[in-house]
């Protein structure tokens, strides 16, 4: 496994199709907007759902702070457009089904290796990952951790 991407390095740069079938380029935000990026473990399952869910009900403050929230697991473009449509998600899911994003971050897995790792990286507008966190069982503080540090980034802007 690669080194695991931390605060301070820059966003590794990929493209995943969305739960639309449609190309999502990191490259394309860079300059723009801060990004979250949250990997989880799996489509539809109690915990993945409660954190998506709990995304979602955040969605405008995410939206008010200028970023873009981007969930990232294995499943397929159909998986995630079921999943999307299932709890009127208003953000996009990127399908990694070789992992190889996953990867790529060094996400690390839970449970003895047994489940893929819930990890959640806020990156600035610059590009650089700013905040990390992660937490297999507690998934709805992934949404209150990535709010905190966006307000960090309008803290330094003044």
């Amino acid at each position: 496994m690669k080194k695991e991407i931390k605060a301070g390095d820059a966003l590794p740069l990929f493209r995943l199709k969305d739960q639309h079938g449609q190309w999502v380029d990191m490259k394309d935000f860079i300059g723009k907007m801060p990004l979250v990026l949250y990997f989880y473990p799996k489509d539809d399952t109690p915990g993945c759902t409660k954190e998506a869910c709990a995304f979602n009900d955040q969605v405008e403050d995410f939206k008010a702070a200028g970023a873009e929230v981007f969930g990232i697991s294995a499943d397929s473009v159909e998986s995630h457009k079921n999943f999307a449509n299932k709890y009127k998600l208003d953000f996009r899911l990127l399908s990694d089904v070789n992992n190889e994003i996953r990867k790529l971050f060094g996400v690390p897995s839970d449970l003895l290796g047994l489940l893929p790792g819930r990890m959640t990286y806020v990156v600035d507008q610059t590009g650089i990952v700013i905040h990390t966190f992660k937490s297999q069982f507690n998934a709805t503080r992934h949404v209150d951790e990535a709010l905190w540090a966006l307000q960090q980034i309008e803290v330094n802007k003044e």
